[in-house]
């Protein structure tokens, strides 16, 4: 089956499945998207357990040839963190950098090596035997929460200001730290490298600072381009070409793709609406980058539900995963709270629910499954997809859907307090 028809047969579900929950669901669109794709997948499941497996043979071979990691990673993720970083503020992103800094860097290796504990000794109950190196790498690679799954939520949560910038802040560069992470520890685990504290150290600088100023680069000359057209369709296309061309240019060079894709949405989404662009291109590019936004995540929600026809969960995986999630969340709890914990040291205010509403808030997605089925075949990793896939549908699914809930639960009167 050619990438066309694929792509065809996927839109073409997502816009019915998109149908179907404004109808009767009323969910937000992306989950709405993904219960629908869940819900045909078990269908097809259990029709195939009773003698009709054409449906789900058809519909798994079509899932077999998109190479979820591969699409996800260096497709998909560059198009969703530019449109989302483009809707950031960044003067309300700088007062908080030093938040968003300790969350996305220290809260995610805190959090990957309590994952990684806990899940050596929840394995072992199961009657799985892994080794502790997998362990860290499952914890590397489900510890950062997911910015296409957050900012898709935060839309309908009604979250505030404040706390919205410290969410999606944080998810879009926790995404650069944690894939650089997973690679230093993919080396040692698939690959047979030695621990190298000074190779990891200069990975991570190369990697992510690295990105950053690449990012920058990319951004700063689209912004002079920009400021020299006043055609919408031009300067659409320019922002297409930053996107597709900036993040292809940094994997070549070894640079992080999705770190370099975050620092050029937020400048042309400051710095080029408000020095480069007419109101009509601002209007034009708005839509441009939203539809792509809603497309791509529907697209990507209908993948996530439908990879469990591909997946080997019996009971016991499912019950593992479930508490698993669990365990995630309360090694969540732990790396949200020690960050800031030390900043309140330093007379920075917060919420009083802080804590519980960034650990909830902090969702799982599509990047901790595509890491997942990055990993070589192999006892461990079809243990670890499928942990991880249970883990994610869990956090879209039920944080997801009462994070609102309990944003309107602790809302405070006075937004004094920097959440």
């Amino acid at each position: 089956m050619t990438l066309l028809s694929i792509t065809s047969i996927l839109i073409t579900v997502s816009a019915l499945f998109a149908y179907v929950n404004y109808r009767t669901l009323k969910l937000p669109n992306t989950i709405g998207i993904m219960v629908c794709s869940l819900v045909f997948s078990l269908v097809l499941v259990l029709l195939g357990n009773h003698g009709y497996a054409e449906g789900e043979r058809i519909a798994s071979n079509i899932i077999s040839q998109i190479e979820f990691d591969n699409t996800l990673l260096n497709g998909m993720l560059g198009f969703l963190l530019f449109a989302g970083a483009m809707h950031i503020n960044l003067d309300d992103l700088l007062k908080r950098k030093w938040t968003i800094g300790l969350l996305a860097s220290v809260g995610v290796i805190t959090s990957m090596f309590l994952v990684a504990g806990g899940a050596y000794y929840l394995f072992q109950w199961f009657g799985y035997s892994v080794p502790f190196i997998y362990c860290l790498l499952f914890g590397s690679l489900i510890s950062p929460t997911d910015p296409i799954a957050v900012m898709g939520i935060l839309k309908t949560a009604g979250a505030s200001k404040s706390l919205e910038i410290k969410i999606a802040g944080e998810s879009l560069f926790n995404d650069g730290v944690a894939i650089v992470v997973f690679l230093a520890i993919f080396g040692m685990a698939v690959n047979g490298d030695a621990f190298d504290a000074q190779h990891i150290a200069i990975l991570f600088v190369q990697e992510a600072f690295g990105g950053a100023l690449f990012g920058f680069a990319c951004g700063w000359l689209v912004l002079q381009m920009l400021k020299r057209v006043d055609n919408y369709q031009v300067e659409i296309l320019l922002t297409l070409a930053l996107v597709s061309g900036g993040s292809t240019a940094a994997a070549g060079l070894h640079l992080s793709a999705p770190i370099a894709v975050v620092v050029a949405g937020l400048m042309i989404g400051n710095h080029g609406r408000r020095d480069a662009m007419s109101n009509q291109t601002v209007q034009h590019l708005d839509t441009f980058w939203e539809l792509i936004d809603e497309i791509l995540n529907a697209v990507l929600f209908l993948i996530i539900g439908l990879e469990v026809m591909v997946l080997s969960l019996d009971l016991q995986l499912w019950i593992a995963g479930l508490v698993m999630a669990f365990m995630v969340l309360c090694a969540r709890t732990l790396s949200v709270g020690i960050p800031v914990t030390l900043l309140r040291r330093f007379n920075r205010e917060f919420h009083p629910h802080a804590v519980k509403i960034l650990t909830w808030g902090g969702l799982r997605g599509g990047i901790s499954v595509a890491l997942a089925l990055s990993i070589p075949a192999g006892p461990e990793r079809d243990l670890i997809v499928a942990v991880t896939y249970v883990i994610v549908v869990f956090s879209i699914l039920v944080q997801g859907l009462t994070i609102g809930k309990l944003v309107k639960a602790t809302a405070v009167k006075s937004e004094a307090g920097d959440t």
